[in-house]
């Protein structure tokens, strides 16, 4: 690599870091139209029988497997809040067939991840 790069790719990390590194009052500072505090409004109905909340463990990643520790369980009707979902990526098919359809969206709620096809936005 030439110094030139070395010294381009240096100021280009310094700027990421910088953006999030920076506390919450230069965010606010920098965009004069964000809240101070974001509340999660966005309700999910459970709509499988009973549904187990799933935290991903230490060597799974960001995103929760069929195979992950069951923190606790859900049942049908229960109104779950969630506003984040995460994507799970695999080489070939679904991540997971559960409550009768198969998908590889996680909603994030209290305590883990849900199946998205477990729930419906209520």
């Amino acid at each position: 690599m030439t110094r030139q790069r070395r010294r381009s790719w240096a100021a280009a990390i310094m700027l990421v870091l910088t953006g999030v590194l920076a506390t919450p009052a230069d965010a606010a500072a920098s965009f004069p139209h964000a809240s101070a505090r974001v509340v999660c409004a966005t309700k999910y109905r459970v709509t499988g029988r009973v549904v187990a909340v799933r935290r991903p463990a230490w060597n799974d990643g960001l995103v929760a497997k069929p195979n992950s520790p069951v923190d606790h369980y859900v049942h049908r009707g229960d109104v779950l809040l969630s506003c984040v979902e995460a994507i799970a990526r695999t080489q070939s098919g679904p991540a997971y067939r559960k409550c009768g359809r198969a998908g590889s969206v996680w909603r994030v709620v209290p305590g883990g991840q849900i199946p998205a096809t477990c729930v419906k936005r209520a």
